[in-house]
């Protein structure tokens, strides 16, 4: 298969994928693949490939195809083509949550000495380095990320990276507790679908209406939360985005858990788990896991709930998510003091202090810890985290922790 036809076929495949019919442009993807004697074809075909699994949420392909493409790209020793393919195995690793991989992977991306044609693909690689640091709960280097991924969308009037960094922004700020912004950024992106999104897959739509659900529930406003995620499964359900259906399962239950109706939250649990142990997202399971283990402290069920959280914390433990392993020692906290086990309660306060202390979650300015409670937070150009009553009352010339004079307050 010459490249004229590889091209064809590529294209025939794309309509194919664009009408939701999958497995006939999967058909006629690996039909090119095996066929074609086109270098340049062979490898964006595998990128068409890595694109379909990756929203099917089968991440273990995704990253065959990614290995596949960077040899591929090594073959044909183009820098551009190396890029886009290092890119490609971030990604993957960043979904099986090997976040130090992704880390590694972005660098290598970075360094590259491309054209203006891998350079354009920055703004994606500093995305899904955010994404990377803020699994590992690295949250100054990811918020640098996310920074710089916003402002070459911004001098690339790239619209769609915007609203993919607007919903990663959503996800940071729900972590840190200030439930303003983690509603504020993926309105944005939403904002963005509609002024922009004619064209765009209805993934954004649905993407952007998931983080405004989780957000919604955390400012308990339960019934936008469940209209924004109702909205968002419709289309997950719609296009075959099974890692997205179980996010939005998951939602539902932690929504059901904060009505206080936990007959209706587990087995909306234990159906976003059987997508997300299939899939392979380990932080999605652990998140899971405290979510159950906080519906059976509602049921004063103390043994169950300290069993989930042991195996979310081995979780957390195993993708390095320092602030998981925070939650589960906090919520055991609160388990042993109901049981009045001292030793088991000292063993919790020493080490949820330890976390505290290595996330440097607190405020450079008033020493209180950051992530606790809902507070609205402001980073400053340095990216460094604090209250944004402390900076509004205090003033600053310069960041109290790195000691960077500057006054100007950051976007993010």
């Amino acid at each position: 298969m010459g490249q004229d036809q590889t091209k064809q076929q590529i294209e025939k495949g794309l309509k194919l994928y664009q009408s939701n019919d999958t497995e006939k442009a999967l058909y006629v993807w690996m039909k090119v693949l095996r066929k074609t004697s086109d270098p340049g074809g062979k490898f964006r075909v595998l990128g068409c490939l890595i694109t379909a699994h990756s929203e099917m949420g089968k991440y273990k392909e995704m990253l065959q195809y990614s290995l596949a493409q960077i040899n591929t790209a090594r073959e044909m020793e183009d820098p551009d083509y190396l890029t886009e393919g290092y890119l490609n195995l971030a990604r993957s690793n960043e979904k099986l949550c090997e976040f130090q991989k992704t880390v590694s992977y972005c660098e290598t991306c970075l360094n590259m000495q491309g054209t203006t044609v891998s350079l354009q693909l920055n703004g994606q690689v500093c995305l899904s380095m955010g994404n990377a640091y803020l699994g590992l709960s690295v949250f100054q280097k990811a918020l640098v990320s996310y920074e710089k991924a916003l402002r070459y969308a911004h001098n690339n009037d790239d619209k769609m990276l915007e609203c993919r960094v607007c919903c990663s922004l959503g996800n940071f700020y729900i972590q840190l507790k200030d439930y303003e912004k983690a509603l504020f950024f993926p309105c944005k992106a939403a904002e963005l679908v509609n002024d922009y999104g004619k064209g765009w897959s209805l993934k954004y739509r649905a993407m952007s209406q998931y983080h405004m659900s989780v957000a919604y529930k955390k400012l308990m406003r339960l019934a936008d939360a469940m209209e924004c995620c109702e909205e968002s499964m419709k289309i997950a359900l719609q296009h075959g985005d099974r890692p997205l259906q179980a996010l939005c399962l998951l939602n539902f239950a932690d929504i059901h858990r904060c009505q206080k109706d936990v007959d209706k939250a587990f087995p909306r649990y234990e159906s976003s788990m059987c997508i997300i142990s299939e899939i392979g997202n380990r932080l999605g399971q652990a998140s899971i896991y405290v979510g159950v283990g906080k519906c059976w402290i509602l049921q004063k069920e103390y043994d169950k709930a300290l069993d989930s959280l042991q195996r979310a914390h081995d979780l957390a433990e195993a993708i390095g998510n320092k602030l998981c392993i925070l939650k589960v020692h906090s919520l055991c906290e609160g388990i042993y003091r109901c049981k009045e086990q001292q030793d088991e309660l000292r063993e919790q306060v020493v080490k949820f202090l330890q976390c505290v202390e290595e996330l440097e979650l607190y405020c450079g300015m008033c020493g209180e810890s950051i992530g606790e409670r809902n507070q609205q937070l402001q980073a400053l150009p340095c990216s460094h985290i604090f209250h944004l009553k402390c900076l509004q009352t205090n003033g600053t010339k310069g960041c109290p922790k790195c000691h960077r004079s500057s006054v100007k307050l950051g976007f993010v």
